[in-house]
């Protein structure tokens, strides 16, 4: 049977890695905001033809969460390109130089704060019951049986990009011409003021700074390319 500590040691690293996995929907819903009503308040200025903002807000919007997925993908594949090459090496070690693993692996536990001789025993205990697992967990921080898997942070990004994304298009899109820009543009603070507190929240933060700069972000996007947009549409562009 596992002990309570491992029980404790278990439950703490799934809560880290599905707070890590909502902090980064979060994000990626705060991308697809703000990139998403900058694009369609921009065009906004421009023209009112709703024809033009819708295609202008999808276009934005599959090219951002495309984007975002495969910038994730790469990203995470080489990651776990790093962890599949590291646990190589280590299998690798553990097969050349037992001992030398064996007494590495001694030293990393007294630098956790146990004694020498705790240390040995424990390191000789891990080691019988499974050196790579031992050596990967405490000398890489890698669990082998749990690999970062890059589709499933692909697939992640893409949504919450898209979940964001899809509040600034039907903002522009369904209100009537003359409500459309103040319905965007409160929905949209509105919201950013949701993911301002939600990445506080996740990452122990004080909520009012990270929901200041998070409104003032977007706010400032929507402005300028707004402006941009007039000055176009002005031009006749």
């Amino acid at each position: 049977m596992n002990s309570p500590d491992q029980h404790d040691e278990a439950h703490q690293g799934a809560l880290g890695s599905r707070l890590n996995w909502l902090r980064a929907a979060v994000l990626g819903a705060n991308d697809g905001i703000v990139s998403t009503a900058g694009l369609v308040v921009g065009v906004a200025g421009a023209t009112d033809d709703r024809s033009a903002l819708l295609t202008a807000g999808l276009a934005g919007l599959l090219a951002g969460s495309l984007s975002m997925a495969a910038g994730e993908y790469v990203s995470v594949s080489t990651q776990r390109d790093s962890e599949r090459a590291a646990l190589a090496l280590e299998r690798r070690e553990l097969k050349e130089s037992p001992e030398a693993e064996l007494a590495e692996l001694t030293g990393l536990l007294t630098e956790r704060g146990l004694s020498e001789e705790v240390a040995r025993e424990a390191a000789v205990q891990l080691t019988e019951r499974d050196a790579l697992r031992a050596h990967a967990s405490v000398e890489l921080g890698i669990d082998p049986d749990d690999l970062t898997n890059p589709w499933h942070a692909a697939w992640a990004s893409f949504l919450a990009f898209t979940a964001g994304a899809l509040l600034p298009l039907l903002a522009i899109v369904l209100p009537p011409p003359q409500a459309r820009l103040y319905v965007t543009v409160g929905s949209v603070l509105a919201a950013l003021t949701l993911t301002g507190w939600g990445s506080a929240r996740l990452g122990a933060a004080p909520p009012r700074r990270a929901i200041w700069r998070n409104v003032g972000g977007g706010a400032v996007a929507m402005g300028v390319t707004y402006g941009v947009g007039v000055l176009l549409g002005a031009a006749g562009v």
